[in-house]
């Protein structure tokens, strides 16, 4: 759906709805999805180049930095400021504190005790804590079985890829497993909460949020890491360059976009794709072996998928 910008980054209301649109859907709107997943799916093997010489707070500030600044250059360019009221910068704060830097420090605390497959198991959860928010608590969009069965089929994909060993080992480190499923819990409030921002350019709301974000982990950054004695690699900085612009900048954009276009529960269908393309840029990028179970999770991942963007116009037709 075409809209219009104002100056500060507000698009006029007669055009983008508060509420994610029902509408009939077409290839776009999917096609932004896929690329959504594609973008994040590079967290991935990027963090694992990066990490190894820059550590966690410095890093998410840094690739927080990179992305806005991106973000800002590609606004002046197009001529949009920034909202400078009180009102916009609460909601960009909220958004990107749920959105991002509570879950992802307390996901990457959790990961010095909970092995990566437990991780990715437990952050797939996801759709379907967005799913029993919608249903019991806000149901602002239909929430049907069908959505439901999608989101199970999903996990368990995502559980066949990565290997049934790993749910042996859970509650081994219940605490930090429980931050994981807070974490996650988080994500899916913030693909709720990202509706309120409807009515902003969702390049203005991904720059406002990864300025804020940013700018609140720089003085940590500062005292705890004291970055300008870090020696990072090469490579360290080339990921941390390309992930600030690709899973940040262009990353939080789309997410905003599918919000407004797809709604909560079907952009959160994205959590799945991003599995069997980010095990594919391990393979590529880092050389990792291709599981002997991808085919059978990449079946069960692309039903819940299927299940979870069926549009519920669709449904009712038939």
């Amino acid at each position: 759906m075409p809209q219009s910008t104002s100056p500060t980054g507000r698009a006029t209301a007669s055009q983008l709805p508060s509420m994610p649109a029902t509408g009939a859907r077409n290839w776009r709107d999917y096609a932004l999805l896929v690329a959504l997943a594609c973008c994040w799916s590079s967290t991935y093997p990027l963090a694992k180049l990066a990490l190894d010489t820059i550590p966690p707070i410095t890093f998410i500030s840094a690739r927080s930095l990179i992305a806005a600044a991106f973000l800002f250059a590609i606004l002046w360019m197009r001529g949009v400021r920034i909202p400078t009221d009180a009102k916009a910068w609460k909601l960009f704060a909220t958004q990107q504190l749920i959105n991002s830097t509570f879950p992802f420090l307390i996901i990457t605390w959790s990961q010095q005790y909970v092995p990566a497959s437990n991780t990715v198991v437990l952050a797939s959860t996801t759709p379907i804590f967005a799913f029993l928010i919608t249903s019991l608590i806000t149901r602002h969009e239909p929430a049907t079985l069908l959505k439901l069965a999608g989101a199970i089929l999903g996990l368990g994909g995502t559980i066949v890829i990565v290997g049934l060993d790993a749910l042996r080992g859970f509650g081994s480190e219940i605490v930090a497993e429980i931050a994981i499923l807070l974490a996650t819990i988080s994500f899916a409030c913030a693909t709720i909460f990202g509706l309120r921002l409807s009515e902003y350019d969702p390049m203005v709301v991904a720059a406002g949020s990864l300025l804020f974000g940013g700018l609140l982990l720089l003085p940590p950054s500062l005292i705890i890491d004291q970055p300008w004695t870090l020696h990072p690699t090469p490579t360290a900085i080339i990921a941390t360059v390309v992930m600030g612009i690709v899973s940040s900048a262009l990353g939080l954009m789309l997410f905003y976009m599918c919000l407004g276009r797809l709604g909560t529960l079907t952009t959160n269908a994205q959590g799945y794709l991003r599995i069997p393309i980010g095990v594919g840029l391990s393979v590529l990028l880092l050389g990792e072996s291709v599981p002997s179970n991808l085919a059978l999770g990449l079946v069960l991942v692309m039903a819940g998928v299927a299940a979870m963007t069926v549009p519920a116009e669709r449904l009712k037709r038939r």
